[in-house]
């Protein structure tokens, strides 16, 4: 199985949109956040900006609540992936999100998703700011752990 997934670190993030413009130009040929596979959320009262992406959840709400099975999960790699020929549009699997990470295409009527790239994320590799990485997931949590401890130590110096 896959153990690779999106490290997002959000203080890297300046917001420039340009994760979001190389995902729309790969998979839809046109340069427009709206069919972006990541989004940035921007809090610009904070200077906070937070690329938004799919999880890949374990047991992906989307896929359960999909009516006509066109959203599926391969165990082997971990990757949920929409048949877009089989998507009827009702919206049903951006409901069940969680975390907003499904889109819809108005145009085509169709939901979707991030991909990876097929394994080869085209947003991680233009990031300039190294803001999104694609690493194992175990890596994943011992940065989160570090970041933890170091806030942990910081709080404690004070």
């Amino acid at each position: 199985m896959n153990t690779q997934g999106f490290f997002i670190d959000y203080y890297k993030c300046v917001g420039c949109g340009t994760c979001e413009m190389v995902c729309s130009l790969v998979h839809e040929n046109a340069c427009s956040p709206a069919l972006s596979r990541i989004r940035i959320v921007r809090y610009r009262r904070e200077a906070l900006n937070v690329p938004v992406t799919c999880a890949f959840c374990e047991k992906p709400p989307c896929l359960d609540v999909c009516p006509v099975g066109a959203i599926t999960k391969n165990h082997e790699t971990g990757d949920v992936s929409i048949r877009a020929e089989l998507c009827i549009g009702c919206r049903q699997c951006a409901q069940a999100c969680p975390f907003g990470h499904m889109n819809f295409n108005a145009a085509k009527g169709i939901a979707f998703k991030c991909d990876l790239c097929g394994g080869d994320p085209q947003c991680v590799k233009f990031c300039w700011t190294g803001a999104i990485e694609y690493v194992d997931s175990e890596i994943a949590v011992d940065i989160k752990r570090s970041d933890f401890a170091d806030s942990v130590l910081q709080q404690h110096d004070k």
